[in-house]
């Protein structure tokens, strides 16, 4: 008997290898949850008056001619062949071509399901090409189905990879949906009538095989459904663990490090950082641990909060831990708070304050001696405040009394390596038994859309600062397009002098380190936009179901400051900054940048986050294109810091009206982050805009789209939550509790893999 979890070489037969090898696809349950991408009408077949030149279409052509020539492969210079077919309609010719390096296969073709005189159901991208003087359709490697002519409804084309075709893979579906077993669904009975929705089983029918339009949208909306539910169930769990966990109150207390700092404050909080430091503080109050998230533009001052809220952690003698995602984000974070807390981080030092701490510094690369002292006074519990990167989970790493776990760049992090950190509270990672959890502050100056919050944060309770602090000076962002202006790029180095001139400084930021790519940090990596031709309902295409003409070259870090430097910027002093540079001469780069000591730094991402220089005015982004809309938001945030206007010339040869260039004008039209949130998850794949570490529910998401569907998320969101409230074990629902279970499990595989 067939069930969910039968393996497929039993049910599909020898193509059952290919599923696995090419798309993962195991058992029955893993193929029938291989969604379609795309439906073409079988009721529209057979015209071609109505096709769109590079759209998808399906029709049915009588085979006039077939012939096999064979060419010379220019890339390997072997022998190949090529399949030229001329098939009829009523209305038009249309020229089928196919290309192979084996001979046996194109001659299969013109004897089998091209021979002349077949009639078969052909799909693909149509194009209009121009041969002896006339345009023609043209139709390359289609997919030709002879044994698809009787069939109704809508035919449906899978996301394939290498030898798989999608035709294979719906031959495969078909046979599952003839055997298909009892389907899991975790959607109560109960939800689903009161909702309007159908079961899961005929949803995967009827997505896999609609009769019309209808039906498919009927299942569509129930699939999408599963996921969004399921996912919420698991938040509605965690937010309902989470209140009945018990924690230590960090409250602080009077006539302490707070109060000796805020004497010292050279600014006034603004409004909005008052209202999220109460927050806080009421949160810090609590009996149970705070898990809050923290969104804020760039420069909206979220630091200052953090460093409040630890501060009044060690006031309540316990220690804090800052984590952030890069070497040079750390050696800032550590700069910037031992320079505001002054001899307030000298604690048992010469001229240190009486209720000073220490501020100590973790990162992998640290020399032996200093890992040595900042792990001993970590440990004993004389530093009160520990900066530092992925250093910080390892094993070794112990506090005294770790009480609040600040994240910097949430979605650099997943959510076990943030609970790798939680669990070190107490002294737990020295061996000391279970300790009361850590308060947790997570941020991040990439504003999130409110519908991913809810998908992927719904777990944290959530603040925002929507208001810069007085002083910062506007920033006109402006496209330099060269491929219509070459002379304009001249201008913006024309434009760096005029500033350096004027005693400021300029970034010019790069995506690559060198012209080999493989050799570029991660750390240094644009986060690059996806081409945004999704249609509604897709699921994702596999790596090979698309594919794009070879880009030019990017910009690289090593051959562009050293060009500038005997160039167009002769004179200045220029210097280059990336992430394979080592710990130390990244921070006698940066420190020098920060003293005035260098003009112009050549830099790739690695200064995204966290580099603060009041003097830097300017930035010019090379290859602008390449970057995704949130992290230009966020690159030209390090300008226009220290009361000066600020500058950002985003520098592209890509085409206008094109998807490139509508990203970088949506860039100079507006600095506001939130309203370039929704746009970027309008452009972009939401896990693409949280970034690719950051594991949690939107890998689970295939048909879900958090930026299309609000409102199935938020009604998801309450049936989930009232589900959870009554039966927080979800005892009476056992599929979902099983489905959930599932989401934990492969979240936890994903943080194994990356550790």
């Amino acid at each position: 008997m067939v069930s969910w979890d039968s393996r497929l070489p039993g049910v599909v037969g020898s193509g059952a290898k290919a599923l696995e090898d090419e798309l993962g696809l195991r058992t029955v349950g893993d193929l029938l949850r291989h969604y379609p991408r795309r439906h073409l009408d079988r009721t529209t077949v057979g015209s071609l008056a109505e096709l769109v030149p590079g759209e998808l279409a399906l029709v049915v052509v009588d085979v006039a001619t077939a012939d096999v020539k064979p060419y010379q492969d220019r890339r390997t210079g072997q022998t190949a062949y090529r399949v030229v077919v001329r098939a009829e309609l009523a209305d038009d010719t249309v020229w089928l071509t196919f290309f192979d390096r084996r001979k046996h296969v194109a001659e299969w073709r013109v004897t089998k399901p091209l021979r002349p005189g077949n009639r078969v159901l052909v799909s693909g991208k149509f194009v209009r090409k121009a041969f002896n003087g006339q345009l023609r359709w043209e139709l390359a490697h289609p997919e030709v189905d002879e044994d698809d002519l009787d069939r109704t409804g809508l035919k449906p084309l899978y996301p394939a990879r290498g030898k798989l075709t999608s035709l294979k893979i719906e031959k495969a579906v078909r046979t599952a949906v003839d055997v298909m077993p009892a389907v899991p669904d975790p959607v109560p009975d109960a939800v689903r009538r009161e909702l309007d929705l159908v079961t899961e089983e005929t949803a995967l029918r009827w997505f896999h095989a609609p009769e019309d339009w209808a039906q498919r949208g009927a299942a569509l909306k129930r699939l999408k459904f599963t996921e969004a539910f399921v996912a919420q169930a698991a938040l509605a769990q965690r937010r309902h663990r989470h209140r009945h966990v018990q924690a230590r109150p960090r409250a602080g207390r009077a006539g302490g490090l707070l109060d000796a700092f805020e004497e010292r404050m050279p600014f006034t909080l603004t409004a909005g950082q008052q209202e999220v430091e109460a927050e806080i503080v009421a949160d810090l109050g609590r009996p149970h641990p705070m898990q809050r998230l923290l969104q804020g533009e760039v420069g909206s001052g979220k630091t200052v909060v953090a460093l409040r809220a630890m501060l009044r952690v060690v006031d309540s003698g316990a220690q804090a831990a800052l984590l952030a995602p890069t070497e040079v984000l750390a050696q800032q974070h550590h700069r910037s708070i031992t320079r505001m807390l002054g001899d307030l981080a000298a604690g048992g030092m010469l001229g240190g304050h009486p209720d000073a701490t220490r501020v100590e510094l973790l990162t992998g690369s640290l020399p032996a001696a200093a890992r040595r002292q900042a792990l001993g006074l970590a440990a004993s519990g004389e530093a009160g405040i520990l900066v530092g990167t992925h250093a910080l989970l390892q094993q070794g790493v112990d506090f005294a009394d770790l009480a609040l776990v600040v994240v910097d760049e949430q979605h650099r992090f997943g959510v076990e390596q943030r609970a790798a950190l939680a669990a070190k509270a107490g002294g737990a990672s020295a061996g000391s038994g279970p300790a009361a959890p850590p308060h947790e502050l997570v941020m991040t100056a990439t504003p999130i859309p409110r519908t991913v919050a809810m998908t992927v944060f719904g777990d944290l309770e959530t603040s925002a600062l929507t208001e810069l602090p007085a002083g910062r000076a506007p920033i006109q962002t402006t496209v330099v397009a060269v491929r219509e202006q070459p002379a304009w790029l001249d201008r913006a180095w024309d434009r760096v002098r005029e500033e350096v001139a004027q005693g400021r400084q300029v970034y010019v930021v790069c995506p690559r380190i060198s012209a080999d790519a493989a050799r570029d940090d991660g750390e240094d990596q644009p986060d690059e936009p996806e081409d945004p031709t999704d249609v509604e309902g897709e699921g994702p295409e596999s790596s090979g179901a698309r594919s794009r003409p070879p880009a030019p070259p990017m910009a690289a870090v090593e051959e562009v400051a050293p060009r500038l430097a005997g160039g167009a910027l002769a004179g200045l002093r220029v210097a280059a900054l990336h992430g394979r540079m080592s710990a130390d001469d990244k921070d006698a780069t940066m420190s020098a940048f920060a003293a005035g000591g260098i003009d112009v730094l050549v830099a790739t991402t690695v200064i995204e986050v966290g580099v603060d220089v009041g003097n830097a005015t300017t930035m010019v982004v090379l290859d602008a294109d390449r970057f995704g809309l949130s992290q230009l938001h966020q690159l030209r945030g390090r300008v226009g810091r220290g009361g000066h206007p600020g500058l950002c010339l985003l520098v592209t040869t890509s085409e206008a009206g094109s998807p490139a260039r509508d990203r970088l004008d949506a860039v100079a039209a507006t600095t506001d982050g939130f309203v370039l949130a929704e746009r970027d998850l309008e452009l972009r794949r939401e896990g693409d805009v949280l970034g690719s570490n950051q594991s949690g529910h939107h890998r689970s998401l295939r048909l879900l789209s958090v930026a299309r569907d609000a409102a199935l998320i938020t009604t998801s969101r309450e049936a989930a939550t009232a589900l959870v409230e009554a039966d927080p074990d979800l005892a009476g629902a056992e599929e979902l509790r099983s489905a959930v279970l599932g989401l934990e499990i492969d979240d936890q595989a994903a943080f194994l893999e990356k550790s």
